[in-house]
């Protein structure tokens, strides 16, 4: 029996208990040829070397401050692209998704602007982007499938109701650019004028003039970039995934 909580945790051990195995797992999606692509490593170690995952590993307990300290750090190892922004989707854990035991992993999203992943990665094979169904037809490492569907789900559901697709734009852009956006996020096609009725031009974005996108390609048309403040905004509608063009 101990006398005081000082002298408790004197004597407690961790490994006098089933210790799981904690990593994180990170989801980033961007836009490419119009295409949602999700960022994915090949495995250059056991277990299951050579597949395909989500970028992602071990919690560094010395250098790591939090969970989110561990996702930044992990995805800038094994791909070079550095993302601003990591959303906690889903924390899953069983002893079945990873072949060493019992294990548990916090999955992290991002939206960003394309980035090319870096040449050389020491832990990986390959860093590449896929798109999100080729994606999903491979036999991915892990449970990874089942992951990146859940992020793939978060980020659906965020694209309804907040101004977040217009970050993945290079800006300027135009409002049709910025609703082919949204369409490609939601999984369904919006009508013309009720994506303009919801969106809030004068509230999120900043008018720059007139002429082509930054592409080069389309009509003469307003072009816009984004005001401060608009990735804490949250429409009072959102958008209806069963909306038709």
């Amino acid at each position: 029996m101990h006398s005081s909580e000082k002298e408790y945790l004197k004597h407690y051990n961790i490994h006098d208990y089933d210790v799981p195995l904690v990593s994180v797992d990170v989801a980033i999606f961007t836009l490419l040829d119009g295409k949602l692509h999700v960022l994915m490593v090949e495995r250059g170690e056991f277990p299951q070397k050579g597949r395909w995952s989500l970028p992602g590993g071990f919690i560094n307990q010395k250098q790591d401050k939090d969970l989110h300290a561990t996702a930044l750090r992990k995805l800038v190892e094994k791909t070079g692209v550095k993302a601003p922004h990591l959303e906690q989707v889903t924390t899953v854990g069983n002893p079945n998704r990873d072949p060493r035991g019992w294990s548990v992993t916090s999955l992290y999203m991002a939206l960003i602007p394309y980035a090319p992943t870096a040449e050389f990665i020491g832990a990986v094979v390959d860093a590449r982007w896929w798109p999100v169904d080729a994606a999903l037809k491979q036999t991915l490492a892990f449970d990874h499938a089942d992951l990146i569907a859940q992020a793939r789900e978060r980020l659906r559901a965020k694209a309804g109701y907040t101004a977040l697709p217009m970050y993945v734009l290079n800006a300027p852009f135009t409002l049709t650019q910025l609703q082919q956006t949204y369409e490609e996020l939601l999984g369904a096609q919006l009508e013309k004028k009720s994506f303009r009725r919801k969106f809030p031009v004068d509230e999120l974005l900043e008018e720059v003039g007139e002429g082509l996108p930054e592409s080069g390609r389309g009509r003469i048309a307003a072009l816009y970039r984004p005001k401060k403040g608009g990735d804490r905004y949250t429409f009072l509608r959102s958008f209806g995934a069963g909306e038709e063009a």
